[in-house]
C-alpha cells in the first residue's frame, strides 16, 4: 500500500507477529498528514493458511523487496518481531536513511526470538504460534476497548520458524537507528526494550502499551517526523 506522492519522504513500515499490515489503519493517514508516502508490507510468516512455514529470512526478503521498489531515501519503521526481518532486510540495501524500533527486537548477529526466551518458546522448522492468550489487554492494554477488541479478532497464528532463525546481519550497526520504548508494555518488557534502546543511535518513550499505532497515532506520527531529520 502506497499513499501521497513521489516527492513525499518515504516511510515503510513492518508489522511485528501475529499481525498485517492492517494494524497501521490509524497511523497511515497521521503520517501522510505529516507529508510522508507510506509503504507497508505484509510478512509471509504471518498467516492463517494452513501448512503455512515460512521463516524470519522469508520475511526479511519480503522487507527487501518491498525496499527495492522504494526510489530515494527511505526510513523503515519496524514493531516488534518485524525489527528482525527489517534488520536482515536493511543490513544490504543501499537506500534506507534510518531505521526505527518501535517496541521491537533490536538484536545482535547469532540472536532469535527462540533463543532469546531461553527455551521459553518452541523453536524447529515446522508448526504455528498460536495468538498469546489476552490479547486485547496485552497488547492494546491503552486503547479504546472496541478498538482493542476489532484488533484482536484479526490476528492469525505465526510460524515457529520464524521464531526459531538467526539473525546474520545486524543492520543497526552500520545504519542510523532510533528506538520508541513503550513505557506500559505487556509484551515486551520496558527493561528489555531499554537494553535493546542501548544500542540505537538515540532513544526516545511513549507512555503506551506494546501498539500506541492503535493507542495514539498522532503522538506517534509526530515522533516519528520530529525523529528523522527531514
Amino acid at each position: 500500500m502506497t499513499t501521497a506522492t513521489h516527492d513525499n519522504p518515504a516511510i515503510l513500515l513492518v508489522h511485528g507477529a501475529w499481525h498485517g499490515s492492517w494494524c497501521w489503519e490509524k497511523l497511515v493517514p497521521e503520517l501522510t498528514a505529516q507529508g510522508w508516502r507510506v509503504l507497508t508490507v505484509d510478512l509471509p510468516s504471518t498467516s492463517a493458511e494452513p501448512g503455512n512455514t515460512a521463516g524470519m529470512y522469508d520475511d526479511a526478503r519480503a522487507v527487501r523487496a518491498c525496499l527495492d521498489g522504494i526510489e530515494g531515501p527511505v526510513t523503515v519503521l519496524a514493531h516488534s518481531y518485524g525489527g528482525l526481518p527489517a534488520t536482515e532486510a536493511v543490513a544490504t540495501a543501499t537506500n534506507v536513511s534510518r531505521l526505527i524500533y518501535l517496541a521491537a527486537f533490536q538484536l545482535d548477529a547469532g540472536d532469535s526470538l527462540a533463543g532469546l526466551s531461553g527455551g521459553q518458546l518452541p523453536s524447529g522448522d515446522t508448526g504455528t504460534l498460536p495468538v498469546p492468550e489476552g490479547p486485547s489487554k496485552r497488547f492494546y492494554g491503552d486503547a479504546a476497548p472496541e478498538d482493542a477488541d476489532r484488533a484482536a479478532r484479526r490476528l492469525v497464528p505465526q510460524t515457529v520458524r520464524s521464531f526459531s532463525e538467526p539473525l546474520t546481519e545486524p543492520a543497526w550497526k552500520t545504519v542510523p537507528s532510533t528506538y520508541i520504548i513503550c513505557e506500559q508494555d505487556e509484551i515486551l518488557p520496558p527493561a528489555l526494550q531499554e537494553t535493546m534502546a542501548a544500542r540505537a543511535e538515540r532513544s526516545y518513550r511513549l507512555p503506551s502499551s506494546h501498539s500506541p499505532f492503535l493507542s495514539m497515532p498522532a503522538e506517534l506520527a509526530r515522533l516519528i517526523t520530529t525523529d528523522t531529520d527531514r
